[in-house]
């Protein structure tokens, strides 16, 4: 039996995920700055939220609260008693943000929607090739197995966006975080940017569908299809 799915809002984005996101794995979103990925959480999150169900948005670089207001409209009063916003300073604070977004989640005493974690590796790149990498490498496995089993168990959908760095040897954009994150996540987005306002995001990975892509529009007030 097919996993439910998550409607992103997005009519050529739910085309290419057959129906949205998965309900019950992490899906893992990459890509170079300004390429959508944040705005695409918050659009999703808003759908979420003014559907009655809780959003725990883990921001560690900085959400645009004139961006949230645009994307929710009239209903931004409304959206926010739904919306549960932690914004760690280190990656310690983030780990223990996860947990508890996690534990909560799994509780069941509200009905969690979704659960977002933007950007789960910019903490662990600041640590990369220093003294405390180990740690940081460690404490960002224990983060996304908690989001894995939480997802599973309780059936909530968990976003995870993620830096990238760029190949030396063919100049190819690769995501953060290694084989570990990028066999974690059942679904991997990678978002492009094109000319002007126009976004494409591009199915590098499923356990159920082929490769593809999807372009859409960033425009004031949220993300539409192309």
């Amino acid at each position: 039996m097919p996993a439910d799915r998550l409607s992103t809002g997005i009519v050529s984005v739910d085309r290419l995920l057959d129906g949205g996101l998965e309900t019950d794995s992490l899906t893992e979103i990459y890509g170079e700055g300004g390429s959508g990925k944040t705005l695409f959480c918050l659009d999703v999150a808003v759908r979420v939220a003014r559907e009655g169900r809780w959003v725990f948005y883990i921001d560690t670089e900085g959400v645009s609260v004139d961006r949230l207001r645009a994307v929710a409209g009239d209903g931004l009063d409304r959206i926010l008693k739904r919306f549960l916003l932690s914004t760690p300073t280190n990656l310690e604070e983030q780990e223990r943000a996860v947990a508890t977004a996690c534990a909560l989640a799994r509780e069941g005493k509200r009905p969690v929607g979704l659960l977002v974690v933007d950007s789960g590796t910019h903490f662990y790149r600041l640590s990369l090739s220093g003294p405390d990498e180990d740690d940081a490498r460690q404490a960002l496995s224990l983060g996304v197995a908690d989001l894995v089993v939480t997802s599973l168990k309780a059936h909530v959908p968990a976003i995870l966006t993620n830096q990238v760095w760029r190949s030396v040897r063919d100049g190819t954009l690769e995501p953060l975080g290694g084989s570990f994150l990028n066999h974690a996540a059942k679904t991997i987005l990678r978002f492009d940017r094109l000319p002007g306002n126009r976004r494409r995001v591009v199915l590098v990975k499923h356990r159920s569908l082929p490769e593809g892509s999807a372009d859409f529009r960033i425009t004031p007030t949220g993300l539409e299809g192309p």
